[in-house]
């Protein structure tokens, strides 16, 4: 099993940053592929940006490319969210996620493929 905690949401004025953190305990966290989702209210919980074990691979949704990047420090066990220019539209609860299967090496955009999941932090973007 993995524990997976975020942090970092809050109320930001469209054209802020903010930074959301994933916290990771209970497994070797850097041998996991790990991902970022966002789901609003009424919609579908959707991929925002994926990563791979090593760092090396990193994927994008379109909505968010260019504004956000995400890293992480395996060394800390910590996976990050740099969200820079944010828009009313990005106003979300963002999840992060880790693969089940250690050193896949694809920085993976389905849901299905991802087995632990945290509890969540509110971002508001106001206009």
């Amino acid at each position: 099993q993995v524990q997976l905690v975020e942090s970092g949401g809050g109320l930001v004025q469209a054209g802020g940053s903010l930074r959301l953190s994933c916290a990771a305990s209970g497994r070797t966290f850097s041998s996991y592929d790990m991902g970022w989702f966002r789901q609003a209210p009424g919609k579908e919980r959707e991929f925002v940006a994926a990563i791979t074990w090593s760092g090396s691979g990193r994927n994008y949704a379109d909505s968010v490319k260019g504004r956000f990047t995400i890293s992480r420090d395996n060394a800390k066990n910590t996976l990050y969210l740099q969200m820079n220019s944010l828009k009313p539209e990005d106003t979300a609860v963002y999840y992060c996620a880790a693969v089940g299967v250690p050193y896949r090496g694809v920085a993976v955009t389905t849901k299905s493929a991802y087995n632990f999941w945290g509890q969540g932090t509110q971002v508001t973007v106001s206009s």
